[in-house]
C-alpha cells in the first residue's frame, strides 16, 4: 500500500531520480531502474515530519554542535524521520545562537545517513513564567530585551514559540513571519481574544496544546479555547498518553482535522535511553516508564518517537491511517512552509519516505532517494 497520504494505492511504485520523486502510481515499473526496493505487503509513506524535538539517544540541541545534531538526525531516522526541528530551549540568548549555528552548519553541510534540520524551532526565551513547566524561569525574558534579530540574521528560524499577551513580545510577530517562521503560542496565558488578535497580526500555531497553556473554562476559552476553535492555528499535540489523555488526543484531532492538527514529540536527551536522570537546560530530569519529569514532579518534553506517536494517534482518535499519517507529514511541513518539498509522496518533492509494516514499525526509512535506516 501507498499513502501519499491524500491518495491511497493499495499497489503502486514509487519512481526516484536524483533525489526527487519522480512518478507514483500503479504499473510504473521500468527496466532501465538501477536499484529496486520491494515492498511488497508494507505500507509506504511521506517520511515523518517532527517540528518540535529537544533531542534524542543522550543528544540536545542545546548542545550547540554538529555532533548532537547528527547523533539526533540518525536516531530519529531509525524511527522514520525524515526532516526535523531541532528545538532549543529558554537560555541565554548567545547559547541559543549557538545552536542555531550548529543547527546552520548542518544545513549547509548536510548529515550522512540521517534525517535532516530544516531549521531552528525556537521555543523561548519569550514566554510566560507562570506557564514556565519545565522551562528555567531564570532565563525568561521578552522580545524587546533581546536582539532577536541577531537570531534570525542566519535564515534559518523555522519556528519561534513565545506568549503573545506579552506586550512586548508583539512586534516580535510580524517581524518572525517576515523572516518565513511561524509564530507558535506556548507557555502563554494568553486570553481567547488576546490570541485571537495575535492571530490578526500572524501568529498560526500553537505549541504542544493544553500543556503550559490557559486551559479551557465554559466562561473563559482561555489559550486552549483559541488553539481549538480559530482556524488559522495549527495545532501540535502530544499524543505520548501522559501529556494528554486518548480521549484529548481524540478532542484536538476531531476538532483540529488532520489539516490543521501537528503530531509531534518534543523529546528531550533521554529518549531512546534507559530509564534514568539526565539533564535539561542545566536541569535534573528523570525519565521512568515512558515519562520525563523534573524531580517536582513537571513534565519534562517526553521520551516519545514519532512512529509510536502516529501508532498512538491510530489506536487513540477516529483518524483512518491516511490522517494519522498526514498529521506526522504533510500538515507539520504545511505548518513550517516547506510543504513544496517535503511532507508527501508527489512528482518533483523530494524523495523522503518510510516503509512500515502492517503493526506500523519502521522497516526502512529513505532521506533524498537514499536508504539510511533498514530494521
Amino acid at each position: 500500500m501507498v499513502l501519499t497520504p491524500l491518495e491511497v494505492f493499495e499497489q503502486a511504485d514509487v519512481i526516484i531520480e536524483d533525489g526527487k520523486i519522480f512518478a507514483v502510481g500503479p504499473g510504473l515499473a521500468r527496466d532501465d531502474i538501477d536499484e529496486t526496493i520491494d515492498a511488497r505487503g508494507r505500507i509506504v509513506a511521506p517520511g515523518y515530519v517532527d517540528v518540535h524535538v529537544h533531542g534524542s539517544a543522550g543528544h540536545d540541541t542545546m548542545d550547540a554542535t554538529r555532533d548532537a545534531i547528527e547523533g539526533m538526525a540518525k536516531f530519529f531516522a531509525n524511527h522514520g524521520v525524515t526532516s526535523f526541528c531541532p528545538t532549543t530551549l529558554t537560555q541565554p540568548t548567545e547559547d541559543i545562537m549557538a545552536s542555531v549555528r550548529a543547527v546552520k552548519d548542518c544545513m549547509e553541510n548536510p548529515i550522512e545517513g540521517g534525517a535532516q534540520p530544516l531549521g531552528v524551532h525556537l521555543e523561548g526565551p519569550c514566554i510566560d513564567a507562570e506557564k514556565k513547566g519545565a522551562q528555567p524561569e531564570q532565563h525568561i525574558t521578552h522580545a524587546a530585551a533581546i536582539d532577536y534579530r541577531d537570531l534570525f540574521s542566519l535564515g534559518n528560524i523555522k519556528l519561534v514559540t513565545l506568549a503573545p499577551e506579552i506586550e512586548e513580545n508583539r512586534d516580535l510577530i510580524p517581524f518572525a513571519r517576515a523572516q518565513g517562521a511561524a509564530v507558535v503560542v506556548g507557555h502563554s496565558s494568553a486570553t481567547y481574544e488576546e490570541l485571537a488578535e495575535a492571530v490578526q497580526h500572524g501568529l498560526n500555531h500553537a505549541t504542544h496544546t493544553f500543556n503550559q497553556m490557559e486551559g479551557l473554562h465554559h466562561r473563559k476559552p482561555g489559550t486552549v479555547g483559541g488553539v481549538l476553535l480559530l482556524d488559522e492555528i495549527y495545532a501540535e499535540f502530544i499524543a505520548d498518553g501522559v501529556h494528554l489523555h486518548p480521549a484529548i488526543v481524540d478532542m484536538v484531532v476531531r476538532l483540529k482535522g488532520p489539516e490543521r492538527a501537528v503530531a509531534i514529540t518534543d523529546a528531550i536527551s533521554g529518549a531512546g535511553m534507559p530509564d534514568g536522570e539526565y539533564e535539561l537546560g542545566g536541569q535534573k530530569v528523570v525519565v521512568k516508564e515512558g515519562a520525563v519529569r523534573l524531580p517536582d514532579g513537571t513534565l519534562a518534553g517526553s521520551a516519545l518517537t514519532l512512529d509510536q506517536a502516529v501508532r498512538n494517534i491510530a489506536e487513540f482518535t477516529i483518524a483512518s491511517l491516511p490522517e494519522a499519517i498526514q498529521m506526522a507529514t504533510l500538515t507539520p511541513a504545511r505548518s513550517i512552509g516547506v510543504a513544496d518539498r517535503k511532507g508527501s509522496l508527489e512528482p518533483g518533492k523530494d524523495a523522503d519516505i518510510v516503509v512500515l509494516d502492517e503493526d506500523l514499525d519502521v522497516v526502512s526509512t529513505i532521506v533524498m532517494g537514499q536508504v539510511v535506516y533498514r530494521a
